[in-house]
């Protein structure tokens, strides 16, 4: 019988993320996925609200803290995760891809002293790896295509997809950045609808298309039915063309050349320089330009 965890979605407008408490019911056990950092790009200000409001929730249902995991370096917004271990001490996780990507933006970011074999997370955890949350298992399923190192997280029946599927009236994640893969996000989508069609799938964005609420859950079978990039093409070829084609039209993220720099060190900010401050690096005429 698959056990159901409780979860529990915290939407953080900024950046359209939905973070998540994973707890199983029975033990108090709990995990945190996709935890934000707040950052103001025109002050250049950081904070922890939001983790510190997720910290408050699970204090409050009186969870105890397992994991802090990742699906993946993201681009849009800065990862809390550094700061929850150091305020908790619970290991944090991501998935054995990283160092992939880690070396491939280090050398954007020309930090020839970067490490680049994922020693930052407390774990990295491999294609098909299993570990447990209380008395639920936990099964990773590798995800690339919207980044090289993108992971699921099967937990009970729910399964975290973050930027692989949206909700179904909002399609697919875009697979043009360094390391991207269009054909490899369709993989990665068949293997997660692969799952039994009751299966929750949590998304991690949303940017509330018709202006409509916020809303992270489906299912498998929802996905299958109604999923505007999913339902409507045949099959690989007709997806991969949909979907670059779209991605050509988008604007890069505004945050990503301030986000994966933190981001591909387990969300560790800048040491301070000798005046005390911290400094991000932004490589100029790296990505694609707005005017091409």
């Amino acid at each position: 019988m698959t056990q159901i965890p409780e979860v529990t979605g915290f939407y953080e407008a900024r950046s359209g993320s939905i973070q998540y408490v994973v707890a199983d019911p029975g033990s108090g056990d709990c995990a945190i996925i996709d935890p934000v950092l707040d950052f103001d790009e025109n002050s250049g200000a950081t904070a922890t609200h939001e983790a510190d409001r997720i910290l408050g929730f699970i204090a409050e249902r009186g969870y105890r803290l397992q994991w802090i995991l990742d699906t993946h370096p993201h681009a849009d917004h800065l990862s809390a995760a550094d700061y929850l271990r150091t305020r908790t001490g619970a290991p944090i996780g991501i998935g054995d891809r990283i160092g992939q990507i880690q070396a491939l933006w280090n050398d954007f970011y020309n930090r020839p002293d970067f490490p680049t074999d994922g020693r930052q997370w407390d774990r990295l955890f491999a294609d098909g790896e299993t570990f447990a949350l209380g008395t639920i298992p936990v099964r990773v399923l590798l995800s690339p295509g919207h980044t090289l190192a993108s992971v699921t997280y099967v937990i009970g029946d729910a399964a975290f997809v973050h930027d692989t599927l949206f909700m179904p009236d909002s399609g697919t994640a875009r697979a043009d950045f360094p390391g991207g893969s269009a054909s490899a996000l369709w993989r990665s989508i068949q293997r997660i609808l692969a799952l039994p069609d009751d299966t929750r799938l949590f998304t991690g964005h949303d940017y509330q298309p018709g202006g409509r609420a916020p809303a992270w859950q489906s299912t498998v079978a929802r996905q299958k039915a109604e999923n505007i990039h999913i339902a409507s093409v045949p099959d690989e070829a007709a997806f991969v063309a949909l979907r670059e084609a779209r991605d050509r039209s988008l604007p890069m993220p505004r945050l990503i050349l301030h986000a994966l720099q933190v981001n591909m060190d387990a969300g560790r900010l800048p040491a301070p320089e000798a005046n005390g401050r911290r400094y991000l690096r932004i490589p100029l005429d790296l990505l694609r330009s707005p005017w091409a």
